[in-house]
């Protein structure tokens, strides 16, 4: 039986192609201080609006990860070794673009015993020190559970602490194969618990119905979650997870107004919408 071809991209979803001064000066500085974006590596839509504007979301500890997401275009494999002197450089290079508000990510690292942690909070410490004037939101992994490892986060104490859940609780297995959903969960409630402004962010347009993700909405609210974010899933490659349905920008409207209804501080709902999406405006 042949595989039925996947629905065609609506016009609600083009993009204009990156082009500007601005976005070459992010690009260029991207490339002269061997900086990862996930911008790039996960092909993010928005790529051209961010860095035509100057901001950029840095990823470190490399761009090879530990885990083999359905969704995720970042490289999976044996990653290089955690590089010591890259605190110091993402903060020179967020001094240099004079950066107001940074965005941090990083592969999972379930290859390092501290699962990266400590190259986290050197960073987190290294902007601070280089470029005082900037705030921070950092987009971290589940550390696999390990929460002495989240601790070393929440010790340094960035503005904004998110975690994606990603996905509802039925699909989680399909697109986050080592990951748990009870986990991401967990690791948002102690952030929570310890003063952290929390955020994450759910993928629609997988095979998920409205009322599993409402279910997922209740429970990052449950867990006193601050920040939501909602976008649609877009596969990366043919060798991805396939988008099952592309949700309308009416329909992300309703979520918008579903999300404000339950208490979040904020919701950023939209076919485009990425997790660090207007990342500036959810500092409140």
């Amino acid at each position: 039986m042949s595989t039925p071809p996947p629905p065609a991209k609506p016009r609600w979803l083009r993009v204009k192609l990156p082009t500007g001064e601005s976005y070459r000066q992010v690009r260029n500085i991207v490339e002269e201080h061997k900086l990862h974006t996930i911008c790039q590596s996960g092909n993010c839509p928005n790529m051209g609006e961010c860095w035509g504007a100057g901001t950029a979301t840095f990823m470190i500890l490399g761009n090879v990860c530990t885990r083999s997401c359905g969704f995720c275009s970042v490289a999976t494999g044996r990653p290089e070794q955690a590089d010591p002197f890259e605190p110091v450089r993402v903060a020179k290079s967020i001094k240099l673009m004079g950066i107001k508000h940074a965005v941090i990510t990083s592969v999972d690292r379930d290859d390092l015993p501290d699962g990266g942690s400590t190259i986290w909070a050197e960073t987190i410490a290294a902007v601070r020190r280089i470029s005082p004037g900037t705030t921070m939101e950092t987009l971290i992994p589940d550390f696999a559970g390990k929460w002495e490892n989240l601790q070393r986060i929440i010790d340094a104490a960035p503005e904004i602490v998110s975690h994606n859940l990603e996905t509802v609780r039925r699909l989680t297995r399909e697109v986050r194969v080592q990951a748990r959903y009870d986990r991401s969960l967990e690791l948002l409630r102690r952030l929570k618990q310890a003063g952290m402004k929390t955020k994450s962010g759910v993928m629609l347009g997988l095979g998920e119905s409205k009322q599993e993700v409402l279910e997922s909405m209740e429970d990052l609210r449950q867990v006193g979650l601050d920040i939501l974010t909602l976008g649609q899933y877009l596969q990366p490659t043919k060798t991805h997870l396939p988008v099952a349905e592309f949700i309308t920008p009416e329909a992300f409207d309703e979520l918008r107004e579903i999300g404000t209804a339950m208490g979040f501080r904020h919701v950023e709902s939209g076919p485009l919408v990425r997790s660090s999406y207007h990342a500036e405006k959810h500092l409140f």
